[in-house]
């Protein structure tokens, strides 16, 4: 199986749009999204220099942008998951066919700016903590006032909140961690943003979302979503909730992902999962960056699809966990039955609790792909939905 990533806030390099706007309707594409994001993708992605891009009512939108971009030149009917980080969700989103492109460009520069605006309000900013006990390192983040905003793996959290905290925290790190502040604007994915959480859903009430039409990875818990609609929820929701990416990367590994790759400006998803999930049966990566990275993108998506030519086996009509736990499927519901839209039809029993599993769309349940008790993981196909009879 194969994943493509969309990177998030930081990953921004200077020009690392350039080469791209040398293929045939770029340029027009960005200048398109730029009248929708209120910002000039085009400047910011081949002049600007590293401060100007560093703005985050700039930034959000240029990778949502240029994530997009690249993704037009890949052949992603043949991939079966997708995952972002932070903004990078909402170009997720859009590959997975939940968000028109233009939708997601939209509500990243609405993303942007409101959270810039959000920063404003008060002093305050984000540290990353490296090593240490990852346990240890959040009590000890909590304990100085401050929000573990981004949990990462590989041994990196990010703390966010008042600057005096993360001054206090710097001069007393947890056991054998480091902590380094980040060139940040402000507590991003903390209550600091509830402004922006607060302007970002009224924008994006009036979307009409699709269902996704292949596995689409949440950082609210690291689950698959079957549902649009809750899935525009979770993005607006995660303006002000950590980022968990750890959860995502354990999800990646629990569905034996053997393929990644990251879009544009590519690198530090990559190395995230390169030092996460790593050993036997590590993926292969490519990083994909400038236009000369095509033919290895794609020559991995052709080894790695895990598809049968070009027919999904993860598609819009299949059920998939939204979780991981034991499977119960609803005890009278049997192959052949008629399902409509938002039934439920079972329930996976997770620590927290039992979480259910509904059918996306109506149609004939043709196929039972797990059964009761079977351990499965976030993502995993549970039913088959085919045609009304």
């Amino acid at each position: 199986m194969l994943a493509v990533l969309s990177p998030g806030q930081g990953s921004q390099k200077p020009g690392f749009l350039t080469p791209w706007l040398d293929l045939p309707g770029a340029e027009a594409r960005l200048r398109w999204w730029s009248a929708l994001a209120g910002v000039d993708l085009v400047h910011l992605g081949t002049g600007a220099d590293a401060d100007e891009i560093r703005d985050t009512a700039r930034t959000q939108p240029l990778l949502v942008a240029a994530a997009l971009l690249a993704a037009e030149h890949l052949p992603m009917y043949d991939v079966a998951l997708v995952a972002g980080h932070s903004v990078g969700e909402l170009g997720a989103a859009a590959l997975a066919g939940v968000l028109p492109a233009e939708a997601a460009v939209t509500l990243a520069g609405v993303r942007g700016r409101e959270m810039a605006a959000a920063c404003a309000l008060e002093p305050t900013g984000m540290a990353a903590v490296l090593g240490g006990d990852p346990d240890e390192v959040v009590a000890a983040i909590e304990a100085h006032g401050l929000h573990p905003a981004n949990r990462n793996g590989a041994g990196q959290i990010v703390a966010a909140g008042a600057l005096d905290a993360l001054d206090k925290l710097a001069a007393e790190p947890p056991t054998r961690a480091r902590v380094t502040r980040l060139k940040v604007a402000g507590a991003f994915h903390t209550p600091y943003m509830a402004p922006a959480e607060a302007a970002l859903a009224g924008v994006a009430a009036g979307i009409t979302p699709a269902d996704p039409a292949r596995i689409l990875l949440s950082n609210l818990d690291g689950a698959a979503v079957n549902h649009g609609r809750e899935m525009v929820q979770r993005l607006v929701r995660q303006v002000t909730a950590p980022v968990r990416w750890d959860l995502c990367l354990r999800t990646l590994a629990d569905l034996g992902v053997t393929g990644v790759i990251e879009l544009p400006p590519a690198g530090t998803l990559a190395n995230l999962v390169k030092r996460e999930l790593k050993g036997e049966g590590a993926p292969e990566i490519v990083t994909l960056n400038t236009p000369d990275d095509l033919p290895a993108a794609r020559d991995l998506i052709a080894r790695h699809s895990g598809l049968r030519g070009h027919e999904p086996v993860v598609q819009f009509r299949v059920v998939v966990s939204p979780a991981a736990g034991a499977f119960a499927p609803l005890a009278d519901l049997a192959e052949g039955a008629e399902l409509r839209a938002g039934q439920v039809i079972g329930q996976v029993a997770t620590r927290q609790g039992p979480v259910e599993v509904t059918a996306h769309a109506g149609g004939l349940l043709t196929e039972w792909l797990a059964h009761h008790d079977d351990p499965v993981a976030p993502g995993q196909p549970l039913a088959r939905i085919g045609g009304h009879a």
